[in-house]
């Protein structure tokens, strides 16, 4: 099981491939979806970014990946893609999602290889438990190892649920501005961010209040919120034996990186890129060195095969 401790530091100067907008439909619902060009004779990629995110958050590993396509929507109650009506539970997503790998497959003409960010981890790895035939490699990045409401954060992840329900409780207007609230959507980026460089922490800061407030409505986000601390990437460890490979930060306090390493552990066809000195925000923080790593690890047991 090949490990890479990567610590190299970011640099804010990251210029990286512009996108476009596609959509995508599935029967009634459209999904907006970004495309980043690339070789089309290689398999795309399809990213799922993570909870309260949307497409942005994946542009820098995205835009920095130039061996093949990459496609990066925005999750159903989020960005600019409506709630599904079947509303935002696991089964509802993880259905969501193969449906929308099929769709990408069909218009890219070939079936995309999932990555997974943070929530997007947890969506993409029990997509692949549940349907395993049609799932033969993943990329899980920050994956969410340790269970939300167990352990030393189950006190903030108390809070933070109690904080959701009455966001979703509240009259229209109060609730919507408890939960866009710019004071706390920084709190959450200054928690989360653990670069020194200050032109990328502005940028991180800046990211998070342009998007982190783009959710569709409150009843779904507080619903997609009970998801993401109900589930973690381990419920299905047994089941992902695939190549898959894991990126992860040490400093990672939302997915600490002793449980993700003996996640990774209990893999039976692994790559392991653990990065020094950066937390939740690979994305962010250390996009060059995970889009190479995704890049590698596409080229030497995809590509190749």
């Amino acid at each position: 099981m090949p490990s890479v401790d990567c610590t190299a530091a970011t640099s804010t100067e990251v210029r990286t491939r512009e996108s476009q907008r596609i959509d995508l439909r599935l029967e009634s619902h459209r999904t907006a979806a970004w495309l980043y060009p690339g070789d089309r004779s290689q398999r795309p990629l399809l990213m799922v970014h993570g909870f309260r995110g949307d497409h942005h958050g994946m542009d820098l590993i995205a835009g920095s990946i130039t061996d093949r396509e990459v496609v990066v929507p925005d999750l159903p109650g989020f960005g600019l893609t409506a709630p599904l009506e079947s509303g935002s539970s696991l089964p509802a997503f993880v259905d969501y999602l193969l449906a929308l790998r099929a769709e990408v497959g069909r218009q890219r003409g070939a079936t995309p290889i999932l990555v997974g960010h943070s929530f997007g981890s947890i969506l993409v790895s029990h997509l692949v438990a549940t349907h395993r035939d049609l799932v033969d490699e993943l990329v899980l990045i920050n994956p969410i190892t340790s269970p939300a409401l167990e352990g030393p954060a189950r006190f903030l992840t108390a809070v933070t649920r109690a904080y959701y329900a009455l966001g979703a409780r509240l009259p229209e207007r109060a609730g919507r501005a408890l939960l866009s609230n710019l004071l706390i959507v920084r709190a959450m980026s200054v928690a989360m961010a653990t670069t020194r460089d200050p032109g990328l922490r502005r940028y991180i800061h800046d990211q998070h209040g342009r998007h982190f407030s783009s959710f569709a409505d409150r009843q779904s986000l507080s619903e997609a919120f009970a998801t993401s601390v109900a589930h973690t990437v381990t419920e299905v460890a047994d089941h992902l034996t695939m190549p898959t490979l894991v990126i992860a930060g040490d400093k990672d306090a939302i997915a600490p990186i002793g449980p993700t390493r003996a996640f990774v552990a209990e893999l039976s066809d692994a790559e392991f890129v653990e990065l020094g000195g950066v937390g939740h925000l690979v994305h962010y923080e250390r996009s060059v060195e995970a889009a190479s790593a995704i890049m590698e690890f596409c080229h030497q047991r995809i590509d190749e095969r």
